[in-house]
Order: structure tokens, then sequence, then C-alpha cells
């Protein structure tokens, strides 16, 4: 995943419309585990509220299931249209 610094859009946005277009294309399937927040918010060199405010918005979309400690898992909510995001 790259970031865009001149896309118009925040950084969670882009993290999390990503996932979202992953999630629903199929290449995240559920019950796939996503990075940890901070393994993904250094691979992308971003702060670590960026990754998990992006988690959290999946999350209340549906398509993500964070369970503490293991882990941000893809939900069978997954194969709801990119729109739900």
């Amino acid at each position: 995943m790259v970031l865009d610094d001149d896309s118009g859009l925040d950084k969670y946005e882009q993290v999390r419309g990503t996932l979202a277009t992953r999630i629903a294309d199929g290449s995240l399937a559920a019950g796939t585990r996503l990075p940890t927040v901070r393994t993904l918010a250094a691979d992308l060199g971003v702060a670590p509220h960026t990754v998990a405010r992006a988690y959290r918005e999946l999350e209340q979309a549906g398509l993500v299931d964070t369970r503490g400690r293991a882990g941000t898992v893809v939900t069978d909510g997954g194969d709801r249209a990119v729109t739900d995001a």
C-alpha cells in the first residue's frame, strides 16, 4: 500500500479506502488477519493513530472485527460494497 501526499485525502482515508477496496474485491478474504496498527503504521511511515482510525471506521462499517490482542480480522461483511465503508 502506498499513500499519496498529493491525493487531497487524509492518510487515514487512503488507508481505509485501500483496505475497503481490497476487502470488496476479495484480495482480503474473510478471516484474513490485518497487520497490527503499529506494524502497518511503521510500514507506511504514519502515526499509529492514523491506522487505528482507519481500522475503527472499517469496523464501524462491518468490514473488520477488532479482537483486542488477537488482532483485526476481515469479517464476512467484507462482501459488502465499498460504498458501505
